[in-house]
């Protein structure tokens, strides 16, 4: 699992890809200099009081769409009609997020997940008609995730490692007595389950390397498993779904290619055949209740592309069409006559949306944007390319601010994502364009080992961290300085998760290159890291000691591209803001970078959030956080006190 912490191609392919869509330093440069509109600057508390919304899940009888949102301050449960109408609160929970898992098939009911604090030990919940509310899971120490219905709509799926912290075994629970039973013994430490709708069949996923992975096939009658991806080499098969019959699985794999594409297995004849490829990874296959509608999302140049398919009528399914904005997370009803959807941009949020397929005509139903933000003064994010130390492109996502004074120089951070193995995408990010509307470029770079640009590109970081990836970072200081518009003694470093860790690691092996970092949560030493993955991530070790290092064996190598032991070579500002109960990063990682830092007198700023863990959920925290990095920014990268409003 490369994308550990959040949320490739051969080199001469690569220098091929989408190249038309991208853009030089040069071109940007001379379209930023037309710009003259006066553009508003606006506080965090505008930014942040637009709405995150996520999730969505058709009532029984679709007359609303329930969904996640942190409206409140931080997420509960809504229900909105799908005629229209003010979003009702279902859940009013002051302390702890909720997030949406599913509603109930014949009424009011609903399910959902929360954890305590931010420990990623999630419970599964019961909200009744009443709106009372019950654990389903209550052992403290196990975690559970809601995996589906059982097909008679009696009972539901989950997973949990209640038998053994290293093991997510599968259980069924009734939803008359909501009593729970094994309905799968993972005594093997699969991962990634699927069922078939006649329960006759487990899917799972045997995790070798990151890159290298295979699909089994459990015959619950016979007791048998069969690998069904039997391979020689590094081939990456992941498992999607199987059909409403039961009488397919389907799945993606990266077989001789580049990118993941689908194929389907037949049970009966034991054979696959391919379904579909694209020029891009296809991220997911799915299918409606009925299986009159299958679903397909491709990652398209970190854009998503969805693609419906009526398999009765044998053609795609046309959908509005909606210019600059991508279309996510379809569901649909299990009618069929309902779809779902999510549309966002990189300059506007989630909004969910319902389509009527029979009519062919949709409506909006929320609108998270807050009023007092003009869309206008936003920025619409680019994708474009530059050529790395070696010669490789490295394809990045680039914010400009709207207005730009003629021969003005303004400053700029490299953003880096988080992972390893993720990806800067064309989606909102409150907290990036908060910074670009008070004057900061930004640059998200999606240096080499991220995700969506094939396998050899995927490969190229592994035991490599730190080295390769970073100098990405550093070269793309040279696209930068050629846009004409940014100060070239003005950019700093920003990422979180293992974006920090890149942060951390361009201050102690380039202490030169980046004028000040923004630490979130970043791994500081991995000799620790590597030795207190969580327990539920047991099925994934071998897999992160393959392409990080074994701190059993590989001690000195993972010292080497440890920060904290390189922390004496530190001499620009930096800010650090970390979850006090993060069960990934542990908070020690970022106390003991910001004592070694803080013992040679350079100025480090520490922010600790006592009731978060691996990312921010609550609103008060996360205006918290973002202020605080601008006023850091302003300070030592703009040179200024006080700038705007904040």
């Amino acid at each position: 699992m490369k994308r550990i912490f959040a949320i490739t191609i051969m080199v001469f392919l690569i220098l091929s890809i989408g190249c038309g869509k991208s853009e030089t330093g040069e071109k940007v440069k001379a379209k930023a200099e037309t710009k003259q509109k006066q553009v508003k600057h606006y506080s965090i508390e505008q930014f942040m009081n637009t709405v995150s919304i996520r999730g969505r899940s058709f009532s029984h009888d679709e007359s609303k769409i329930l969904f996640t949102s942190n409206k409140t301050g931080i997420y509960n449960i809504y229900a909105v009609p799908v005629k229209g109408g003010e979003p009702e609160l279902l859940t009013d929970s002051k302390k702890e997020s909720y997030y949406l898992a599913s509603t109930f098939p014949n009424d009011n009911r609903v399910l959902f997940s929360a954890d305590s604090g931010g420990n990623e030990i999630n419970h599964i919940f019961l909200r009744e008609e009443d709106g009372s509310i019950k654990d389903l899971t209550p052992e403290p120490r196990a975690r559970a995730s809601f995996m589906g219905w059982n097909r008679d709509l009696k009972s539901f799926f989950y997973s949990s490692n209640i038998r053994d912290p290293k093991v997510m075994d599968i259980y069924e629970m009734d939803i008359e007595t909501f009593t729970p039973k094994m309905f799968f013994k993972n005594e093997k430490g699969f991962a990634s389950f699927r069922i078939s709708n006649d329960k006759k069949h487990i899917a799972m996923v045997k995790v070798d390397t990151d890159h290298n992975t295979d699909i089994y096939l459990f015959d619950r009658e016979k007791s048998e498993y069969r690998n069904i991806t039997a391979h020689e080499g590094e081939v990456r098969n992941t498992v999607q779904s199987f059909d409403v019959d039961s009488k397919k699985l389907y799945y993606s794999t990266n077989e001789d290619s580049e990118f993941m594409y689908i194929k389907s297995y037949d049970l009966a004849a034991g054979k696959s055949e391919t379904v579909m490829q694209k020029n891009w990874p296809i991220r997911s296959v799915r299918f409606s209740w009925n299986g009159t509608y299958r679903v397909i999302s491709v990652n398209n140049d970190a854009r998503t592309q969805i693609e419906i398919f009526n398999t009765r009528q044998q053609k795609n399914v046309e959908l509005p069409e909606f210019p600059g904005a991508n279309i996510t997370s379809v569901r649909f009803s299990r009618s069929e006559t309902l779809m779902a959807f999510y549309l966002s941009s990189s300059k506007s949020p989630s909004n969910l949306y319902v389509y009527d397929l029979k009519s062919g005509k949709y409506r909006k139903l929320t609108e998270s944007m807050n009023s007092e933000i003009d869309p206008n003064d936003l920025v619409k994010a680019k994708v474009i390319r530059y050529k790395s130390f070696d010669g490789l492109e490295i394809p990045s996502i680039f914010y400009v601010p709207k207005v730009i004074g003629k021969g003005e120089k303004i400053p700029a951070l490299v953003w880096v994502h988080g992972g390893p193995g993720g990806q800067s995408r064309l989606s909102y990010v409150a907290v990036l364009q908060y910074l670009v509307n008070h004057g900061y470029a930004i640059l998200g770079v999606n240096n080499r080992g991220s995700s969506g640009y094939g396998k050899t590109f995927y490969k190229l970081d592994d035991r490599n961290h730190g080295q390769g990836d970073l100098d990405d970072c550093v070269e793309s200081k040279k696209f930068l300085k050629a846009t004409g518009f940014v100060d070239e003694n003005k950019i700093g470093i920003m990422g979180g998760s293992y974006g920090g860790y890149m942060v951390l690691a361009a201050l102690a092996f380039r202490p030169e290159e980046f004028a000040v970092g923004v630490d979130v949560f970043g791994v500081a030493n991995w000799l620790r890291t590597l030795k207190s993955i969580p327990p539920w991530w047991e099925s994934y070790r071998k897999a992160l000691y393959t392409e990080l290092g074994n701190p059993e064996t590989d001690e000195e190598y993972l010292k080497k591209i440890s920060p904290l032991f390189h922390a004496d070579k530190i001499n620009k500002p930096m800010i650090v803001l970390q979850g006090a109960n993060d069960p990934r990063v542990l908070k020690v990682e970022s106390d003991e970078i910001v004592e070694a830092v803080k013992k040679k007198g350079i100025p480090v700023e520490y922010v600790v959030f006592d009731d978060e863990g691996h990312g921010f959920r609550k609103k008060k925290n996360e205006i918290q956080a973002y202020k605080a990095i601008l006023k850091f920014l302003d300070k030592y990268l703009k040179g200024k006190e006080e700038t705007y409003i904040y």
